[in-house]
């Protein structure tokens, strides 16, 4: 009789199979082709692993004695952005992504390896964190997996680890505060550092002009802001931004995406097939889709460029998303998005490697799809049809826009475009003006100018092809003041479109 599979085992399988595929999905993200994000993924899950295992065996023989790590997973990602480093400085920099390059020979870089009282908030917060509370909270903020998925994973009890989740979420507060203190800081810092405290802890607590405008100055007490402020869903960008340092935000993007075709797929009836809550994976993306732009407001969008990956601007036609966002070329699908045949998790490092194989391309975010992504939600997530303006007279259009405010705030907004075209696309720009002076800043799936009040929003070269009767989309976050109307006039490659 074959030998059974002790919960160890179990445990191991589990560790592969996740760890693997989150590796290889910021492995894409970094690297300029398939291949090279397979070779990448490869090197860093075997260091990765290895390190995990050598953690593991430290705190064993300590006997249980409580010592500053990461979880696996973050650990295995840490792992691949040292690996870039190391092909950095091997000369083998071509293979991975300009802006990770950028980012890798810069001061942001160093953060992350230097003094450990200048690291970011976030890595110390989370690594002086027992390393099971460390691993529910990254499992439920970072993965976004179900929580009755991360119970079963971590051996809680599905009926309390909701709870559990919280007072992991207020002990991780507390730790990034003390990390906050800690950190040398001059005497302004200093002086709002209580104030901070403060204004965060309380969701009806308005924060003082002079303290807001401090926050978009300076780096590292915005980074601290948005680890301290447990409400509006911000906390799962400012740990992957804080912990993975480059690309972060767009590694984010990726598990949630991940996790709405997980909790939709092979459900009928909306059956989860883990067991779970059917509405849960809808919470899920509420949060999450709200944390990214609640961390870009807290962290403050110039802020965070300046910290911790490059932002794109307005750059013009070759402004393709920063920050990783636009990490697939058109040479490359990225690899570990959801909807693949993954590739199979590589087997123990100590025996084996994975393959390099290429992944088989299918559609992603901002690529060609006959469907629009799932819909965007956010805190106070509605549709907005392009608002009234100057329209052709043509007696039909080729194009329709569907226009979505995901969520505002005071001073700023997220919003989505999509357009549905009638004919086959090889590039495409999409142009609006708007109402009331609203400035677009960041925007991901297209690179972005602006003149006076006309935006045009170009193809990044991953999704400058879109078949006939297929969709285009991207978002952007922006600001506004006083009103925040819909855009108006929209066109396409120049002709005019209607409302989808």
């Amino acid at each position: 009789m074959p030998d059974l599979p002790t919960p160890q085992d179990a445990t191991e399988s589990a560790l592969f199979s996740e760890g693997w595929d989150a590796v290889l999905s910021y492995a894409d993200l970094c690297t300029s082709g398939s291949l090279t994000a397979h070779q990448l993924a490869t090197e860093a899950f075997t260091l990765g692993m290895r390190e995990v295992r050598a953690a593991a065996r430290t705190h064993v023989r300590g006997a249980g004695r409580r010592t500053a790590r990461l979880p696996a997973i973050p650990a295995l990602l840490t792992a691949v952005r040292d690996t870039a480093a190391a092909w950095e400085a091997d000369g083998q920099g071509h293979k991975l992504d300009p802006d990770l390059r950028l980012w890798l020979n810069s001061r942001k870089s160093a953060r992350f390896s230097g003094p450990p009282l200048e690291r970011p908030v976030a890595l110390r917060g989370l690594r002086d964190l027992q390393e099971a509370d460390a691993s529910l909270l990254w499992l439920a903020e970072v993965e976004a997996l179900p929580l009755p998925a991360v119970a079963r994973r971590l051996g809680l009890d599905p009926a309390t680890v909701a709870d559990e989740l919280d007072q992991v979420r207020t002990l991780f507060r507390d730790r990034c505060h003390r990390a906050h203190l800690d950190t040398p800081m001059d005497a302004r810092c200093r002086s709002y550092a209580r104030l901070l405290d403060a204004v965060t802890r309380s969701p009806s607590a308005g924060t003082p002009d002079d303290l807001s405008r401090h926050l978009a100055t300076c780096v590292r007490c915005a980074e601290a802001a948005a680890c301290l402020r447990l409400h509006g869903g911000g906390l799962p960008a400012a740990l992957a931004g804080g912990v993975i340092g480059w690309g972060g935000l767009a590694y984010l993007e990726r598990r949630r995406r991940a996790a709405e075709v997980r909790l939709g797929a092979g459900r009928p009836g909306g059956a989860d097939p883990a067991g779970g809550d059917p509405e849960e994976g809808t919470g899920r993306s509420r949060v999450l889709r709200g944390g990214l732009l609640v961390a870009a407001v807290l962290l403050s969008a110039l802020a965070l460029g300046v910290s911790m990956m490059p932002f794109g601007g307005s750059g013009g036609d070759t402004a393709a998303a920063r920050d990783g966002t636009a990490a697939a070329r058109d040479d490359r699908q990225p690899v570990a998005d959801p909807g693949v045949s993954r590739t199979t998790a590589p087997q123990d490092p100590a025996t084996a490697a994975p393959a390099a194989t290429p992944s088989a391309p299918r559609t992603t975010a901002g690529s060609h799809r006959t469907q629009p992504d799932p819909e965007p939600q956010g805190a106070s997530s509605a549709t907005h049809r392009p608002g009234p303006g100057p329209r052709s007279t043509a007696p039909a259009t080729a194009c329709r826009v569907a226009y979505r405010l995901v969520n505002q705030w005071p001073d700023g907004f997220q919003a989505t475009v999509t357009v549905t075209t009638d004919r086959p696309l090889d590039g495409w720009r999409v142009s609006w003006a708007f109402h009331d002076g609203q400035r677009v800043g960041r925007m991901w799936d297209a690179g972005a100018r602006q003149n006076g009040s006309r935006v045009t929003a170009t193809a990044a070269d991953y999704d400058k092809t879109v078949a006939a009767h297929g969709t285009l989309s991207f978002g952007f976050l922006g600001t506004w003041q006083g009103r925040n109307r819909s855009p108006y006039g929209f066109t396409l490659n120049g002709a005019a479109c209607g409302d989808g």
